[in-house]
């Protein structure tokens, strides 16, 4: 018995570290992947137990295809198989980000041509990944006005609770508009976790957000503060990598690292495969090394674990409330605006100094969006573009 456990968590490992190294082209594209991988070729799930877990992970913060695939392996394999499942998808891009910022160490970035092609790549996939979500997140008026609200909001009162605060009024007003839209009820999914070991795991998750900030202004240690920065920016993100890019821009630059350092990174992120969180790996080892790489990759994601681990248990019940569907409808739509201003600025704003580097992002997002082509070629195109274009500076 204890054998074929080992080789079912070895599977799960296996198979995550397969998507981890392969799995290009942001949250969306990952959902694909395990589609691909989990329904279709393994069938560890069917198609309605993917749509529902799939929902449920759409619904909290944090990054929605990490917390899908820590979903498949706690359903697979208990709360050992929901760990590797997570390790193995994640781990690849880590080490790939915490050696990229080591060789930037001691390197003046900030005038290199190639960086700033990777900063034009970020607008360009930013771009993208906002045209996808704001034909599905805001297909009505009411949605697109929300979307507005949250554009113009986190763009004029740009503070550390303007987004927590957006995000909760759209919550409402979601509520309001949309409390009687009808959709089908899903069917329940069954995991092998004690709704105990839920409410501990919620507890901790708030635990953790209360005493993390108490817990920096009693000390001076920069690793609590760093801690405390990359745990809040994880709890308090709704809809994927994307959106988590004002947080962190917000805690980690001027005090910590340059602007050109956080945006290279960023830059960089589009590379690798796996999720977008991982550039906090990035931004850890820029500020204390591949310890501090480590640090910040655990504090990011480790919210994200806790709510999947809390909520599982209680979707069956969660999934059928038709308030909380509408509450969710108003959240997306929010996203939609906070992204649309999280590519103003900081990413317009610190990329595209002239029509050359506008007709240059125009170019890569036309190869992202309608030429189709895989994410890591747009990034090497950037780099050699930027660097292009800074010979005729």
């Amino acid at each position: 018995m204890k054998d074929n456990k080992l080789v079912l968590l070895l599977e799960i490992l296996t198979v995550s570290t397969k998507l981890g190294l392969s799995s290009f082209g942001g949250p969306i594209a990952h959902l694909g992947y395990f589609h691909e991988e989990y329904v279709r070729k393994r069938k560890w799930l069917d198609e309605q137990g993917y749509a529902n877990l799939v929902a449920l992970c759409q619904f909290l913060p944090g990054p929605a295809s990490s917390q899908v695939g820590i979903g498949i392996g706690v359903l697979r394999g208990g709360l050992f198989g929901g760990i590797l499942a997570f390790i193995g998808f994640t781990i690849p891009s880590v080490i790939a980000l915490i050696l990229f910022a080591l060789l930037l160490q001691g390197m003046e970035i900030e005038n290199a041509g190639w960086i700033h092609g990777l900063k034009i790549v970020a607008v360009a996939v930013v771009a993208h990944a906002i045209s996808g979500m704001a034909s599905k997140l805001t297909p009505d008026l009411s949605r697109k006005s929300i979307a507005l609200f949250a554009l113009i909001s986190t763009l004029l009162w740009q503070t550390a609770y303007t987004q927590i605060g957006v995000i909760l009024i759209a919550a409402v007003i979601g509520f309001i508009i949309y409390k009687e839209h009808k959709e089908d009820s899903p069917s329940a999914l069954q995991f092998p976790l004690s709704k105990k070991f839920a409410v501990i795991c919620l507890g901790l998750f708030f635990g953790l957000l209360i005493v993390l900030p108490i817990l920096r202004e009693l000390t001076t240690s920069s690793w609590v503060a760093m801690f405390d920065s990359f745990y809040r920016s994880g709890s308090l993100v709704f809809g994927g990598g994307h959106v988590v890019l004002p947080l962190l821009e917000r805690e980690f630059v001027s005090g910590w690292l340059s602007k050109e350092e956080f945006l290279a990174g960023y830059g960089a992120a589009q590379a690798v495969p796996g999720p977008l969180f991982t550039f906090a790996a990035y931004i850890g080892a820029v500020v204390n090394g591949w310890a501090g790489g480590l640090l910040a990759t655990i504090a990011i994601f480790l919210p994200a674990f806790l709510l999947v681990l809390g909520t599982l248990p209680f979707w069956e019940s969660i999934s059928r409330n038709p308030n909380i569907k509408g509450a969710l409808m108003g959240v997306n739509a929010a996203v939609v605006g906070i992204l649309f201003s999280s590519l103003y600025d900081p990413i317009w704003t610190s990329s595209i100094l002239g029509p050359m580097d506008f007709a240059f992002a125009a170019l890569l997002f036309s190869m992202l969006a309608y030429w189709k082509l895989p994410p890591w070629m747009i990034v090497v195109t950037g780099i050699i573009g930027g660097y292009l274009l800074s010979l005729n500076v």
